[in-house]
């Protein structure tokens, strides 16, 4: 049977389910807004109950957070998570620890070097990679401009 690609792009609306945006923009936004939640309460408690100072206590919610993230996705929760929240899930943080975390479980089979620490960073390396590029690039356009 040949079909155009207008034809197959229509039959492909037809049967594959709708999404329910609405329900997953909501869902994106409440999970994604109680995990900023639980990072400014951390930094309260940090600055209030531990005395530290802002730029301390900012160091240390990070670290909680990375620590929390990575125990929540080796207990598989934060999965569980994802799949309910979708992108509320991908606050930058919390996601990263998660996109490093995966993988490294998920390959620990194949021993400690060529699983574990080779897989560790398939998805976060191109990020990590990316990231540093962009901030070199932007570093030598702000020193062009000054």
């Amino acid at each position: 049977m040949k079909m155009t690609n207008s034809e197959y792009n229509e039959y492909i609306k037809g049967m594959a389910p709708g999404s329910p945006l609405a329900k997953d923009l909501v869902k994106a936004f409440i999970v994604g807004g109680l995990i900023c939640c639980l990072g400014q309460g951390l930094s309260m408690a940090y600055e209030d109950l531990a005395h530290l100072v802002r730029e301390d206590a900012a160091t240390a919610v990070s670290m909680t957070m990375i620590a929390l993230s990575a125990l929540l996705t080796g207990l598989n929760v934060y999965d569980k998570l994802a799949r309910f929240a979708g992108a509320g899930t991908l606050v930058p943080i919390t996601g990263f620890a998660n996109s490093v975390v995966s993988p490294a479980l998920e390959f620990k089979t194949e021993g400690f070097i060529l699983g574990t620490a080779a897989k560790m960073f398939t998805i976060a390396g191109p990020v990590i990679t990316f990231g540093i590029t962009a901030s070199v690039v932007y570093g030598l356009i702000l020193c062009l401009l000054q």
